[in-house]
């Protein structure tokens, strides 16, 4: 009970475009590829919204209590490139 030969596949083929129909099966696959494609083009937009560079940003907080604490962070942004 290994795996499934070619003939098996072939059944399996034949019996789906028998009960769908060719051109359902059709339709279906434009479906998927404009969905492919409308989500490869919102990936590729939302990447050329990010800034160009990287920066680096300091930022400092002071908290005004008693013991005056003094906080440094940098924060550094990743642009993907092309």
């Amino acid at each position: 009970m290994g795996s499934f030969s070619i003939w098996h596949w072939l059944v399996v083929l034949v019996i789906v475009a028998l009960v769908f129909g060719t051109k359902k099966i059709r339709n279906m696959g434009s479906d998927l590829g404009g969905a492919v494609k409308g989500f490869k083009d919102g990936m590729k937009e939302a990447s050329l919204d990010k800034p160009a560079e990287t920066t680096e940003a300091t930022v400092t907080q002071r908290v005004a209590t008693d013991d005056t604490i003094d906080v440094q962070a940098k924060e550094k942004t990743q642009t993907t490139q092309s």
